[in-house]
């Protein structure tokens, strides 16, 4: 199997009552969980990333708070690789390039929490280190973004990074469609 499931910092600060709330994270989560189950279902591997945060100014993924811990909906099994990160790209400073090089991985389906920081950065990265990826855009979340004293709704922050993402970087897929190829 040459193929792997990223699951990128679907941690409890993301969700209602956490620290940084994003916008249709429980969806974007049960998303996740069916591709999840899809890849233990066939024996596939599994790595979940979580982002600790190091900066004296952060607010939010403190270590050793429940809102870093991964979300109930994709909690890793004991045989689940976790890979935690302190940047928004999982391979800066982490072993995680190392582990898909150990198991020959190829390709990977990428799915997480924030779209237009972890998720882009990731992606982009991973397609730099000569991966295939498919990106599961039903199961990422993101959240109003401001510029210049505008806000630019979650809605269309997730759809202007999946495009960019879906122009070189990946394939974007659904959940469902994904599931049923």
């Amino acid at each position: 199997m040459n193929t792997a499931l990223l699951i990128i910092d679907i941690q409890n600060d993301y969700f209602d009552k956490g620290a940084n709330a994003l916008v249709g994270s429980e969806e974007a989560s049960q998303n996740a969980m069916l591709v999840l189950e899809k890849f233990r279902k066939e024996n596939a591997p599994v790595i979940h990333v979580q982002h600790l945060a190091t900066r004296p100014d952060a607010t939010f993924f403190l270590p050793e708070t429940d809102g870093a811990q991964i979300h109930k909906n994709v909690k890793p099994t004991a045989n689940e690789i976790i890979v935690v990160k302190h940047f928004p790209n999982s391979f800066r400073e982490t072993d995680l390039l190392s582990h898909l090089v150990l198991l020959g991985i190829n390709n990977l389906v990428i799915c997480g929490m924030m779209t237009h920081m972890c998720i882009d950065a990731t992606t982009r990265s991973a397609k730099d280190y000569g991966f295939n990826i498919v990106l599961i855009g039903d199961a990422c979340a993101t959240k109003d973004l401001e510029i210049n004293g505008q806000t630019v709704k979650a809605k269309e922050v997730q759809n202007s990074f999946l495009a960019a993402l879906n122009y070189f970087y990946a394939t974007v897929k659904g959940t469902r469609k994904y599931i049923e190829e």
